[in-house]
C-alpha cells in the first residue's frame, strides 16, 4: 500500500457495500485483444543502472541478465481497436538447464510500485534453487514506471519543506485543502477527459487486472503464476476473482482488506502504525545508552513529538536540503514497515544526530531537496487508482470528523494519512464499482498467504477476512513487525521462505489451513565502528 521513502503504503476508502462488477464482462475485455509476443532485448542503460544493486544480494548479477520487452495494451478495454499504452516488462532468466519450471509474474504494491525493477530485486532474493527453476517477470502497471505515457501531475508538490501534516490545526487545515484540490486540478488537466490520452479514467485495479491477463498471453502462458506484496495482493485476489480458471499458482503477501477499499482501511492503519512506533520509541529507550534519546517510552515518545512541533515552525534548511515535520513523518515511517537493524538503526542514529546539534547527519537521514522537482510519479499513480476504484466522500466535514477522533488514539500517522489521499475529494475521472472479491464458483484452491500479525500497513485483520473468502492457506508471523514477510531473512527450516520454496517448487501447500511461525525478533544496534545491516530492497 503507500510508501514514501524505502517504497509508500498507505491506503483507502470507505463503502459500506461491495456491487459486484459482471464477471464475464470483464473477462470478454480482455478477450477481445490479442496481445502481440514479447520480444526480449537488451534492457536500457537506466533500468540496468537502477537495477545494480540488487547485485550484491547473492550469487547472479542480475543487471548482467536482466531482459526488457514492451506491450502494447488498449487504453480502454472495452474498445479494444482504440488508443494504445505500452507497458515495460522485465525477465531475469532461470539459471538452471532447459525449460524453465515457469514465468513468475510480480508486483511489489503501491499502487505505484516499479515492477520493472522489482522483478529483479525479487529475483535476486529468491533461493539457488528458485533462481535455477523459475523466470521472474517484472512490469510496471499502466502509468508508472517506465510504461508510457507514465502519469506525473506536478513535480513541484513535493519540494521541502511542505507544509506540516500537524493535528488538525485550522491553517494547516486550509493550506493543505488548497493544495490537495491544486494537485487534483493538475492531474485532470493532463490525464482527464479532453487531454491526449484520458489515462485517469482507466487506471482501476480492474485495468491492471486485464492487463496482466493480457501479460499472461504474452508470455505464452495458459495460467498466470503471480506473486503479490501489498496492494499486489489486491491485483492478485481481483484476477483471480475474474479470471479464476486461469490462476496457476499465486502467493498474497501482506494482505489487503477488500472490504476496505479504500477510504476506510486508512483507520485500522493509522491504529497500527501508532502501534508499532510506540513499540519502536520503547526499544529506542531500551538503547538510549547509545543513542541518548529517553530512558522510557513516555521519554522518546515526548521527544519525537517536540521534535515534530519544532519543525513544524522552524524546519532544518541547508544547501538545497530541507526537513520539516512532513519529511521527518514520511521518512521515518519506515520503521513501522520494517523491523530491521538497517531501518532502525539508521533512524535513531538521524534523530540522536539531531540533539546532539549534527545537522549535517540530520539533514542526510530525512532530507529532501527544496528545488527542482520531485520525482512524482508514484504519487500521480497511487491516487489514480485509488481515488478512482470507487467513489470517496466529497464533505471535507467527514474526513475532518474522522481525523480528529482518530488522531486521540493514533497521532503519529493519522493526519499524515488524510493529506496523502486528500486529493480524492477532487479527482476528475468518474469512480469504478469494486469487483466482490471471492465471487466465483471457480474460486481458485491453490492460493497461499503470508502475514505478519503486527505489519503496518496491510493489518493483520484484512488478511484473516481474505483468507476466509479466498479459503487459502496462510502461513502467519507471530509477533513480527514488517510489512510482508517473504524475502525477510527468515531462512530458517519450517521459517517463512522454507513455505515459500516448497510451495513453487514442490507444489506444497501448508499441512494445515493456518500455520504459524516465530518472529525473528528485535535488532541490536550495531557497534559503533561496524556498518549497519543493509535491509533488503522489498516494498
Amino acid at each position: 500500500m503507500k510508501r514514501v521513502v524505502v517504497a509508500a503504503a498507505a491506503v483507502g476508502l470507505s463503502i459500506t457495500g461491495l456491487a459486484t462488477t459482471s464477471f464475464s464482462a470483464d473477462a470478454s475485455a480482455s478477450e477481445a485483444f490479442r496481445p502481440a509476443s514479447l520480444k526480449w532485448h537488451t534492457c536500457s542503460a537506466d533500468i540496468v543502472d537502477a537495477v545494480k544493486p540488487y547485485d550484491r544480494i547473492g550469487p547472479v548479477a542480475v543487471s548482467k541478465i536482466i531482459q526488457c520487452a514492451e506491450l502494447d495494451v488498449p487504453l480502454d478495454h472495452t474498445r479494444p481497436d482504440g488508443q494504445k499504452i505500452t507497458l515495460q516488462l522485465t525477465r531475469t532468466p532461470h539459471q538452471g538447464t532447459g525449460k524453465a519450471k515457469g514465468d513468475i509474474v510480480v508486483n511489489p504494491g503501491g499502487p505505484g510500485g516499479k515492477g520493472s525493477l522489482f522483478g529483479p530485486a525479487f529475483y535476486a532474493q529468491n533461493s539457488a534453487p528458485m533462481q535455477a527453476a523459475y523466470n521472474v517477470i517484472g512490469f510496471d502497471p499502466r502509468g508508472i514506471g517506465f510504461s508510457k505515457p507514465a502519469l506525473s501531475c506536478d513535480t513541484g508538490s513535493r519540494n521541502a519543506p511542505r507544509p506540516a501534516y500537524g493535528h488538525g490545526a485550522a491553517e494547516l487545515e486550509a493550506t493543505w485543502l488548497k493544495r490537495s484540490k491544486a494537485y487534483a486540478d493538475a492531474c485532470t488537466r493532463k490525464y482527464g477527459k479532453g487531454s491526449p490520452v484520458n489515462m485517469l479514467d482507466h487506471m482501476k485495479t480492474i485495468d491492471a487486472v486485464r492487463d496482466m491477463d493480457l501479460i499472461r498471453a504474452a508470455l505464452g502462458r495458459k495460467k498466470l503464476d503471480f506473486y503479490g506484496g501489498s496492494y499486489g495482493t489486491y491485483l492478485g485476489q481481483v484476477y483471480a476473482t475474474v479470471f479464476p480458471k486461469r490462476v496457476g499458482k499465486m502467493v498474497l503477501d501482506g494482505n489487503a482488506g477488500p472490504s476496505n477499499v479504500w477510504y476506510k482501511a486508512q483507520g485500522p492503519q493509522n491504529v497500527a502504525f501508532n502501534e508499532n512506533m510506540e513499540y519502536y520509541f520503547g526499544w529506542l529507550a531500551r538503547y538510549d545508552d547509545r543513542y541518548h534519546l529517553g530512558k522510557t517510552k513516555a521519554a522518546v515518545r515526548d521527544f519525537y513529538y517536540g521534535l515534530e512541533s519544532r519543525l513544524t515552525k522552524a524546519p532544518v534548511v541547508k544547501n538545497g536540503v530541507a526537513v520539516g515535520a512532513a519529511e521527518l513523518v514520511d521518512t521515518v515511517q519506515n520503521v513501522a514497515y520494517r523491523r530491521a537493524q538497517g531501518v532502525w538503526h539508521t533512524y535513531a542514529a538521524g534523530l540522536a544526530a539531531y540533539k546532539s546539534g549534527d545537522m549535517d547527519t540530520f539533514l542526510e537521514t530525512f532530507g529532501s531537496n527544496t528545488t527542482g522537482g520531485q520525482d512524482d510519479n508514484e504519487f500521480a499513480a497511487y491516487l489514480a487508482v485509488q481515488c478512482s476504484d470507487v467513489k470517496w466522500p466529497t464533505d471535507w466535514r467527514k474526513w475532518r470528523a474522522d481525523a480528529v477522533r482518530m488522531d486521540r488514539k493514533a497521532p503519529f500517522y493519522t493526519w499524515f494519512n488524510v493529506w496523502y489521499n486528500a486529493p480524492c475529494m477532487y479527482w476528475g475521472a468518474k469512480p469504478g464499482t469494486p469487483v466482490k472479491v471471492g465471487q466465483t464458483r471457480d474460486l481458485p484452491k491453490n492460493i497461499l498467504m503470508f502475514q505478519a500479525t503486527h505489519d503496518a500497513a496491510s493489518p493483520y485483520a484484512d488478511a484473516l477476512e481474505l483468507q476466509g473468502i479466498l479459503k487459502a492457506h496462510l502461513v502467519i508471523q507471530d509477533g513480527e513487525r514488517t510489512h510482508c514477510i517473504v524475502h525477510r531473512g527468515d531462512l530458517r527450516p519450517g521459517g517463512v521462505d522454507s513455505y515459500f520454496d516448497a510451495y513453487w517448487l514442490r507444489d506444497e501447500l501448508p499441512g494445515e489451513r493456518t500455520v504459524h511461525v516465530s518472529q525473528l525478533g528485535d535488532p541490536t544496534p550495531p557497534s559503533p565502528n561496524s556498518s549497519p545491516a543493509v535491509p533488503s530492497p522489498r516494498a
